[in-house]
């Protein structure tokens, strides 16, 4: 069944309808050539979601009743930050779709000392708008209720401040010898909030890793081998989901 995302405004509970706008709109009117009956579900991006029949369909907005409403089931119990340093080429979308697939509710892009690759001032606004599009698109397709957040770039130390908000803040170093991910994840009861920090080519200077150990984040390491920057997040995220989901 289609799923799309709307506004809290968009949906009017008292009487029973929703109201899908802009491209979702004209993606029912045309792309889909859906008819007046068809059934969509449509989230609000925290955590409901609706089953409802269209009622009026056009270019511009659709119509939809509602039929019922739900909490999701789809959710992970642990909000999850996944802030990823700026790596080569495209894989940042790669990792945003996966990582969207996996459970993270929000990814933050971030600069470290050995980012070969750096956004351009200038082009900030257009990059953080298609990487939103294709976390939505993600979400969509792997059935999420949540509306994953791309947040604009940071700098390491702002990067760090934002995962030690976390209730629990990891820092995958490839350094690390003593505490895996496994004997860290098993060792707690299920925290509210994770944050997972991941570096770009070559990880993360020694330096960099003290600074985030000092500020409350706990180094872990992902085992013996090494792991490409665009696969690291996936194992991480698919041993919270193992950890936490399953139990």
């Amino acid at each position: 069944m289609p799923r799309f995302f709307v506004t809290r405004d968009l949906i009017d509970r008292e009487n029973g309808y929703i109201t899908i706008t802009g491209d979702d709109a004209r993606h029912i009117a045309r792309s889909l050539r859906m008819a007046v009956g068809d059934e969509v579900t449509v989230a609000d991006g925290a955590s409901l979601e609706y089953a409802c029949a269209l009622e009026k369909i056009r270019d511009e907005q659709c119509l939809c009743r509602i039929i019922s409403e739900r909490q999701s089931a789809k959710e992970p119990p642990v909000f999850i930050t996944l802030l990823m340093a700026y790596p080569k080429g495209d894989k940042l979308e790669t990792v945003i779709q996966k990582a969207v697939e996996l459970g993270a509710s929000k990814i933050i892009p971030f600069e470290s000392s050995r980012c070969i690759k750096r956004p351009k001032a200038d082009k900030i606004d257009k990059v953080c708008a298609r990487l939103s599009r294709i976390a939505e698109e993600a979400a969509k397709q792997c059935g999420r209720a949540i509306l994953p957040v791309v947040s604009a770039p940071m700098s390491f130390k702002e990067a760090v401040d934002e995962a030690t908000k976390s209730e629990l803040a990891l820092i995958c170093y490839e350094c690390e010898k003593e505490k895996s991910l496994r004997s860290l994840l098993s060792g707690v009861a299920t925290p509210k909030s994770i944050s997972v920090m991941v570096g770009a080519e070559g990880g993360f200077s020694h330096e960099e890793a003290e600074l985030a150990i000092e500020r409350g984040c706990r180094s872990v390491s992902l085992g013996e081998r090494i792991l490409r920057c665009e696969t690291a997040p996936s194992y991480v995220l698919s041993a919270i989901s193992y950890e936490y989901e399953m139990r």
